[in-house]
């Protein structure tokens, strides 16, 4: 038998987290639960919610930093682009939206042999926009309506939804012991 560097069931533990639990993967989980475009509205703003609020939501490519220490976590952006359209009934200012969502998440391991991708829910304030509008009248529309607070808590909401959603609820679930039985038996058939 070949020399092997032997470790400890913990450090194997450990190990296989490290490997298992990439930036790359978390990404690729992250955008299967981000989607790729939502829509929003329309939203009544403004007095008496006489104007309504319609976007397209475009979601980028989510961008992830992991930090380990005694528990793996993760850092992650998602940049938003949206084209909005405020309708006032005798006039119909466009938007353009930039923004970025900043969310949280842990490497867990749970019983019976599980690992878990737990993302917290972003609140408002783990929205970040940046407005452009071309006329002097949509940027009064814009701070009247108090536009951004509403963006930025439509986006956490819908998101805070996704994360809750049976699809992201199952991919934030990886079920390692599945997936050796079916390694060993696919090794067993194969002799």
């Amino acid at each position: 038998m070949p020399d092997h560097q032997y470790m400890t069931y913990e450090d194997f533990g450990r190990k296989f987290f490290e490997v298992a639990v990439t930036e790359e993967r978390v990404g690729e989980a992250i955008g299967q639960i981000a989607g790729d475009a939502f829509e929003m509205g329309p939203m009544g703003q403004g007095p008496g919610g006489l104007a309504k609020v319609t976007a397209h939501v475009k979601v980028q490519t989510p961008r992830v930093k992991r930090h380990v220490g005694e528990m793996i976590t993760f850092s992650i952006r998602i940049p938003l682009e949206i084209d909005m359209v405020v309708d006032l009934r005798i006039d119909k200012p466009r938007f353009v939206v930039f923004g970025e969502i900043s969310l949280r998440a842990s490497a867990l391991a749970a019983e019976p042999l599980l690992l878990i991708l737990d993302v917290k829910k972003p609140r408002a304030s783990d929205i970040s926009i940046h407005v452009t509008s071309k006329t002097l009248r949509a940027e009064v529309v814009r701070i009247i309506g108090n536009i951004d607070s509403e963006i930025k808590r439509f986006i956490a909401a819908h998101v805070a939804g996704e994360i809750d959603s049976p699809e992201s609820q199952q991919a934030k679930v990886i079920p390692v012991g599945d997936m050796i039985d079916e390694s060993w038996n696919g090794l067993s058939a194969d002799r």
